[in-house]
């Protein structure tokens, strides 16, 4: 299964983005708390529109919570602009991939990240994209790679 993984999303309207990408991909939305917004939130039901409560939502309290509900042969990788891998040369085609992306005003924390599964959307003369857009790009490269691969959704 594709899993999305905001950790510490801060703007509803980016989430409600992201829960609709994901139930168009078939992956699992997770949170991880703090939220920088109520899952009650106006901006975040109309980003999402009627998906919404069709999205499959996990909310964690810590990092840690979701992680320990990982299994070995699940791949997790980190979406930063610092990453050493672009995203399209990983093999994201595991069982249960997790994309991780950080909150949008600072990233995902050094205490969480691994730097040898951190992934980089390439940029030119701007420092990053709007969450949802780079959410966007790397599940349609996994939804890519993973319907070549013979994976369903």
């Amino acid at each position: 299964m594709l899993n999305v993984v905001l950790f510490q999303p801060e703007i509803p309207h980016n989430t409600g983005a992201i829960g609709r990408l994901c139930l168009a991909t078939g992956a699992r939305l997770h949170l991880i708390k703090p939220l920088g917004f109520s899952l009650e939130d106006r901006h975040l039901k109309r980003a999402g529109l009627d998906y919404w409560p069709k999205v499959d939502v996990r909310v964690w309290n810590t990092w840690d919570d979701l992680n320990t509900t990982m299994e070995a042969g699940d791949s997790v990788f980190f979406v930063e602009c610092q990453g050493n891998q672009t995203y399209w040369s990983a093999d994201l085609t595991s069982p249960n991939v997790y994309l991780v992306f950080g909150p949008e005003t600072r990233g995902i924390p050094p205490s969480v990240i691994e730097q040898e599964k951190c992934l980089c959307i390439p940029m030119q003369e701007t420092r990053s994209l709007n969450l949802a857009t780079a959410a966007g790009i790397v599940m349609y490269e996994a939804l890519r790679q993973r319907t070549q691969a013979g994976i369903t959704p």
